[in-house]
């Protein structure tokens, strides 16, 4: 019977094994690295030796290989290419620094013929080199050589314009030596293939002739965009069918360059022109630019043909669109260029290449998202724009709606902006309704997905409700037809809202019906935007700011009442409470409060919220809410800081609201320390108010009694903590009177605060009471640093001010040399805290 050890043994075998393996293995690869490098010196064997037929396992050997056929590292046979390379350069360039002197420094010194001779003798034997060593299969001699054909062919023409030709003109000349060279350099190129600069640089020479000789003929714009565009035009054609890396990107850096800079010249004068007749040139440029790029994106690679889709796409918008906008008033520019955008849209019926065909969608996004950057500032002034009324609250309706918005924004230049958005938002909500048609159509360039069909339905909702607003401001609607109109439009939006949000809650069906989620989310978002917009318009007038936010507070409640969804349901209800708030302030500023006397007004939503808490228990939605009425009693609480008395009155009143809600048990341990809190807080703010010099005659009448509840509730519930049973109680006493202490110049008070808390202290090392112990040894320390603190300053004064610095580093050291230790003792410490009760 086999034996089966443990695991954990049978674990120690293996890693014994293993570790046995490895050595063997490291012996075996030192022994074979001595022996390969004992054979390479040696010399060939004599024909009578020895030939071992079998070799040694793991040398890597191939089987039947003779002993003496072992591979051998070969040493190379000259210096590495990279030297090579270096060496090649360096020549090259020693060898072009003395052309350029020899051309610069000695040329004046020699007559005319010998410099025509010097010069065609070097530049024909650099020429001529490249092909002799081509032939002796030294290529990269060649490379450099020809290098250097190139700098003395540029020398070349230097010394001709200075010397034969000095009172030509410099453009034409460079033109005209452009095209010269970029013949040459072609022609040599083509003849010595195997050269990789010559035809590179053609292509570079090939990209002036034109541009230069027109900018010396002193050619209007649009006949230098022309020479731009053929010169882009050649180097495409270069990028398509040249020979080499070298030549394609040297083709297609031209191509991107003076492309570029010929349709920047097409738009300008496009965007210049008088008229449509002015319009028509650049545009016919433009429009040959389209024609060119499309043509390119036909043939180009699936990258780069939707490069060259947008390209033509773009530029037959510019062209098309310049003419039509020279014939409309300036407003309407932006529509005229998204129609011509949008009819780009037709491109999913013309038989063109997949690539190019998105490139040409691609412009028209382009164009229609350039449209939409034009018309969406206009409406974000009419959402923020009566941000200006809360400084004027109630100081009567204006006018129109423009009044309202302020007249810092020039309406009449944005007449065309609804209809731009208008346009789309009615694309894009065509495009949601008849999706499955559009997918259709649109398959042979682009598949979109569910989620684009969700982002389709809640564009054009925002823009429709854009279209809505801008329209009211441009029209310049009365004041109350526009705060009506918002309104209707934030009940519309809660209505979408809802029914998403139950769409999408009602299961997969809701989710994957075309996005109902986005579009739920997006009127969620524009409900609550419209909603705090409309109820800056109202504060113009005091029964529109009532009448909307009644309105607004009955929709957003109804709404939370309605959907089912949790998170919506919770913004509906926070956003409620928010208008509530809202509304009784406007109340109190009704009944024309002080903002400290509006205060304790405030706090009537914060208990009705606490009531709702009750009411709604574990809900998900009670906390959001109770949340929202808690920042309005923060809100009562700052109105009410300038007035003492009435800052007491709130605080306690938050006291009282925040013990209700204390008496649920999922929010006894917060709400009941907060309620601790604002009551003491109370406490001394209406001792502070009342100027009382002696708290204590307050205080203790509160802490014994509560001591003594504390003292009940622990014995009824040993697990309840100190801090529930005696915190309150204590703290009631204590911090007032170390607040009085610190500014007390006599001892009495010190002295009894001091003894008072060492025996608290006491008690709570002894009992194990951690709110005893941390409490009053907090209160003692304080003590005892408010009466040390006149010795403490008079001996810092006295010491040398080198010796503080120096204690302080003493110490750092003692604490870092034992920080290991200080870290356990401070575990300990928390360990010991925390067990207590």
């Amino acid at each position: 019977m086999e034996h089966v050890p443990p695991p954990a043994e049978e674990l120690a075998l293996l890693d014994r094994e293993l570790a046995q393996l490895d050595a063997r293995r490291a012996h075996l690869l030192t022994r074979r690295a001595w022996l390969v490098s004992a054979l390479q010196p040696q010399a060939p064997q004599a024909p009578n030796a020895p030939r071992w037929h079998t070799p040694p396992v793991g040398h890597g050997w191939a089987p039947g290989q003779p002993w003496s056929a072992a591979p051998r590292t070969a040493k190379p046979s000259g210096p590495p290419r990279s030297a090579q390379n270096v060496l090649l350069t360096l020549g090259g360039l020693l060898l072009t620094v003395a052309a350029v002197a020899f051309t610069l420094v000695s040329w004046g010194s020699m007559g005319i013929g010998g410099r025509s001779a010097v010069l065609a003798l070097v530049t024909l034997a650099a020429l001529t080199a490249p092909v002799v060593l081509l032939r002796r299969k030294l290529a990269a001699t060649a490379e450099a050589l020809a290098a250097l054909a190139l700098v003395l062919t540029l020398l070349d023409v230097y010394a001709v314009h200075a010397v034969a030709a000095p009172d030509t003109d410099g453009l034409t000349f460079t033109a005209v030596s452009s095209a010269v060279l970029a013949a040459l350099w072609a022609a040599y190129g083509l003849a010595l293939g195997k050269l990789h600069l010559p035809l590179p640089a053609a292509v570079f020479f090939v990209q002036w002739p034109l541009l230069l000789g027109a900018w010396a003929a002193g050619a209007p714009a649009i006949v230098v965009g022309w020479a731009l565009l053929v010169t882009a035009t050649v180097d495409g054609a270069i990028a398509l069918w040249g020979k080499g890396l070298g030549v394609r990107v040297t083709a297609g850096i031209g191509l991107a360059v003076m492309g570029s800079a010929a349709l920047l010249t097409g738009l300008g004068e496009s965007l210049t022109a008088d008229g449509p007749l002015g319009a028509a040139l650049p545009g016919t440029l433009l429009l040959t630019a389209a024609v060119a790029a499309l043509a390119g994106a036909w043939r180009a690679p699936n990258g780069y043909a939707q490069v060259g889709g947008v390209v033509a796409g773009l530029a037959a918008v510019a062209a098309v669109g310049g003419v039509l906008r020279a014939a409309v008033p300036g407003a309407w520019h932006v529509p005229v260029y998204l129609l011509c955008g949008l009819a780009l849209l037709s491109v999913v019926r013309a038989p063109l290449p997949r690539g190019a065909g998105r490139g040409v969608l691609g412009a028209a996004g382009a164009v229609v998202a350039g449209a939409l950057l034009w018309a969406v500032p206009p409406v974000a002034a009419v959402l923020l724009g009566p941000v200006e009324l809360v400084a004027e609250v109630w100081a009567g309706a204006p006018g129109g709606f423009r009044g309202a918005l302020g007249e810092s924004m020039r309406w009449s230049e944005s007449a065309a902006a609804p209809v731009v958005l208008a346009v789309v938002a009615g694309l894009l909500g065509a495009a949601y309704r008849w999706w499955p048609s559009l997918v259709r159509v649109a398959a042979p360039l682009v598949t979109p997905g569910a989620a684009a069909r969700g982002a389709a339905g809640a564009g054009a909702l925002a823009l429709g409700w854009g279209t809505l607003l801008l329209a009211a401001a441009v029209l310049g609607v009365p004041y109350p037809v526009a705060v009506a109109l918002e309104t209707v439009l934030v009940a519309v939006l809660l209505l979408v809202a809802v029914r998403g949000a139950e769409a999408s809650a009602a299961g997969p069906e809701g989710v994957a019906g075309g996005g109902r989620s986005a579009v739920a989310v997006t009127a969620l978002v524009a409900a609550v935007g419209g909603a705090v917009s409309v109820g800056l318009l109202s504060l113009a007038a005091e029964a529109a700011t009532y009448a909307v936010f009644g309105a607004l507070v009955v929709l957003f409640a109804g709404a939370a009442l309605r959907t089912r969804a949790v998170v919506e349901q919770a913004v509906f209800a926070v956003a409620a409470v928010v208008w509530g708030t809202v509304l009784t302030g406007c109340a109190a500023r009704s009944l024309e409060l002080a903002p400290h006397e509006a205060a304790p007004l405030l706090l009537v939503v914060p208990a009705v919220t606490v009531l709702l808490g009750a009411r709604l228990r574990l809900h998900p939605v009670a906390l959001p809410v109770e949340l929202a009425g808690a920042l309005g009693a923060l809100v009562a609480v700052g109105l009410a800081v300038p007035d003492a008395p009435f800052l007491a009155l709130v605080l306690a009143l938050c006291g009282v609201l925040a013990a209700g809600a204390a008496v649920r048990p999922e929010r006894r341990p917060a709400a009941g320390y907060v309620a601790a809190v604002l009551f003491v807080a109370a406490t001394w703010v209406r001792l502070a108010a009342s100027e009382v010099s002696a708290p204590e005659a307050y205080t203790l009448p509160v802490t014994v009694p509560a001591l003594v509840v504390g003292v009940l509730r622990r014995r009824k519930d040993p697990e309840a903590s100190s801090w529930t049973a005696y915190g309150p109680g204590l703290a009631a006493t204590l911090l007032p009177s170390l607040a009085v202490a610190w500014t007390d110049p006599d001892w009495v008070r010190p002295l009894l605060l001091g003894v008072a808390a060492l025996v608290i202290t006491l008690l709570g090392a002894k009992y194990r009471l951690q709110a005893l112990l941390l409490l009053g040894g907090a209160v003692l320390a304080l003590d005892a640093l408010h009466e040390l603190a006149p010795y403490v300053v008079q001996v810092a004064g006295a010491l040398p001010r080198w010796l503080p610095p120096a204690l302080a580093g003493l110490l750092l050291l003692a604490v870092g040399a034992t920080y290991e230790q200080r870290l356990r003792d401070a575990r300990k410490l928390k360990d010991l805290l925390g067990r207590m009760g």
